[in-house]
Parts: structure tokens; C-alpha cells; sequence
């Protein structure tokens, strides 16, 4: 039988519940959105999957997010499938040949969050390297052969009738700046790299050219947000609000390239150059972002932001000789939209506004 003591203690409580407000008495924990990404250090090339988490949407969506640097792109395929990250960026280079071995597991894109094209080689100044064709002999970096633009750079070769395996050779010289020092330094002919690399290059004042692209590039290599078939069949409103809020951070990106960049510091500080101040490390990240950001909506007229085409699968599956009928395992759009249901303009607005 209960004390008196007890029913004043028991009674003490509820009324201080009832004094903190409703939401007291049912707050629950904010789930934490674990994303997976193939680098060996976070870094602005994936700003727009994270900032949301400094602009608020994440919160609006009830949920925080944690950026994990996995290392590789065969990484994050192997956690997503395991669970062991939530959201996890697929790229078809990789993803490709295991659907046409039909070893493909439960993963499935949900939202293309950076669109083709987005690869160049460069060369030193006054190179005599004027062209694709001129790189034939010749010897070829990449950041390292896990990344996208080995995969990438040589399908476009290869359609331009240059052998990827015998005709040039290639060298992994690291990423960022020792990729930028060894083709400054002469152990390389060319670097292939991509959008984002060439602009942390580009903030270290080392001088390169880009080599003319070909005409007519291959609509391939675009980079995509996935998740477990039957998590986003479960928990469908948790991967629309982690798609809207990229969404929304990509819209307030194009709007305002330097308030996302002072987003993202807050969030990474360590990510600035050592010794920089705000200004120098705003300045940081817009050189890398500032190719990649372009990509960020659809080159397809009328399609929505995130939305995905399956042709592009199919071009690149050619290029492969990847005997692929059926695609549907790897991606849906079924999401987009849901994810593209917010005002976009006042999106805009907030960026414009930002930090005054």
C-alpha cells in the first residue's frame, strides 16, 4: 500500500511534468542519421549532405546527422548493406558490375545528389598535352584507383580508342594537394581528378591546366544517396527528410555559395586551413565547391532535384560491357516528390539573409 510520503513524492513529480510542458513528458531522443562517405576525411565535396544539420533542417526533420569518412566507395557499399551507416553514397562505376554479376544486395538509390559531369585532367602549363588523344604514351594520376575518376576517365578513353590498359599507364599520387605536388613536380604527365579535388589544388596556388574535353561526353559518373530497400520501406519519412534537407542545402548552396561555406565551417572547423582566418577558410571552400555546385541540379529539363535517370545507367553499362537488363534493383524514384515539398524560394531567401 502506498505511503503517504510516496503520493506526495509521486505527486511532486507529475506536477513539475506539467509545469515543463507537454512535449516534456513524450521527448523522446533525436535519432542520429549515420552517412557514409567514400573519403578518407570529410571534406566540402559533400557540403550539401551535410550543412543541413547548421541551417536547421535536419531538425525539422527530427533527426542529427553524423558525417563518417569510410575510406573508399567499396567501403560504403559494404556498410550500407551491413546497416552499419544509415545513408550511404553509391556511385554506378562501382555499383554496376556487381548488378551484372547479380550479386546486387538490398541497397537502393533514393536521390542523385550530384549530376554528370564532373572529371577533367589537367596538365602543367605549356604542356603539349592538348587533348584526350595527346594522352596516349602517356603516364596518367589519380587520386588513388578506388576513386571515381580512374573508372571514369578510362571509359572515356576507351570510346575515344585509346587502350586504358595499354596505351597509358597510371599512378595513385594521394589526394588533394600531393596530387597537385606531383603533378607540379613532373611524376605524372596528367592528373585526372574530379570537380572538388581540382579546386583544393586550385586554394594551393599550384598552377594547372585543363585538357579540352571531348565532344559529346558520356552523361555517366553521377553520385547517389541509398539506403536498405526495406529501411526506406519502414522509415520512408526519415530518407525524404534526409533527401529534403540535401535538397534544401543545395538550393541554399546555389543561392549563396559563401553562406554555406561559413555552414559547413561551423560545423568542420578543422577542415580550414591551418592558421586561416574566417576569411581565408570561407575562401578555402568555395575554390573547392565552386565547380561542383553547378551539378547540383538536373541537366534534364523539367526534372526535379534528386531525381534519377536510367539511362544514364545503361550508357555507362555499355561502356563496360556490362550485360545488364534489368535495373530496377538499384534505384527508385519514388521518393522524390515528397523530398522536393517545401518553397524553395524561401530556401532562397534564408541563404541571402544568412549570418546579417
Amino acid at each position: 500500500m502506498i505511503t503517504r510520503r510516496q503520493w506526495l513524492q509521486a505527486s511532486g513529480a507529475f506536477a513539475a511534468a506539467l509545469a515543463l510542458g507537454p512535449r516534456a513528458l513524450v521527448a523522446q531522443p533525436m535519432k542520429t542519421v549515420k552517412v557514409g562517405v567514400g573519403l578518407k576525411s570529410i571534406n566540402a565535396s559533400v557540403i550539401n549532405l551535410l550543412i543541413g544539420e547548421a541551417l536547421g533542417y535536419n531538425a525539422e526533420e527530427g533527426f542529427k546527422v553524423q558525417g563518417m569518412a569510410l575510406g573508399g566507395n567499396a567501403n560504403v557499399q559494404v556498410a550500407t548493406n551491413k546497416g552499419d551507416v544509415d545513408v550511404g553514397i553509391g556511385v554506378p562505376s562501382y555499383a554496376l558490375p556487381i548488378l551484372a554479376k547479380g550479386e546486387w544486395g538490398n541497397a537502393l538509390w533514393f536521390y542523385q545528389y550530384t549530376y554528370p559531369y564532373k572529371w577533367d585532367v589537367a596538365v602543367k602549363p605549356g604542356s603539349a598535352i592538348k587533348s584526350y588523344m595527346d594522352l596516349k604514351g602517356k603516364n596518367i594520376g589519380v587520386s588513388d584507383f578506388g576513386g571515381t575518376e580512374y573508372p571514369v576517365t578510362r571509359n572515356v578513353l576507351k570510346q575515344l580508342g585509346i587502350d586504358p590498359d595499354k596505351d597509358v599507364k597510371w599512378t595513385a599520387v594521394g589526394a588533394g594537394v600531393p596530387a597537385g605536388v606531383a603533378l607540379q613536380r613532373g611524376a605524372i604527365d596528367a592528373l585526372a581528378y574530379y570537380d572538388t579535388g581540382f579546386g583544393i589544388i586550385d586554394g594551393a596556388g599550384i598552377p594547372m591546366e585543363l585538357v579540352q574535353r571531348p565532344n559529346n561526353l558520356p552523361m555517366i559518373g553521377g553520385q547517389f544517396l541509398m539506403g536498405l530497400r526495406e529501411r526506406i520501406k519502414a522509415e520512408r519519412e526519415l530518407f525524404v527528410g534526409f533527401g529534403r534537407s540535401t535538397a534544401k542545402a543545395s538550393y541554399f548552396i546555389l543561392e549563396n555559395p559563401a553562406a554555406g561555406a561559413k555552414a559547413f565551417l561551423k560545423l568542420y572547423p578543422e577542415t580550414a586551413p591551418r592558421g586561416s582566418s574566417e576569411e581565408q577558410a570561407v575562401k578555402s571552400v568555395l575554390e573547392a565547391i565552386s565547380r561542383r555546385i553547378k551539378l547540383y541540379l538536373p541537366p534534364y529539363p523539367g526534372a526535379k532535384m534528386g531525381s534519377i535517370r536510367e539511362d544514364e545507367f545503361v550508357t555507362e553499362a555499355k561502356m563496360n560491357d556490362l550485360a545488364i537488363s534489368d535495373f530496377s534493383k538499384i534505384y527508385t524514384n519514388d521518393l522524390i516528390n515528397d523530398i522536393n515539398n517545401f518553397d524553395v524560394e524561401k530556401i532562397r531567401a534564408q541563404a541571402r539573409s544568412y549570418g546579417q
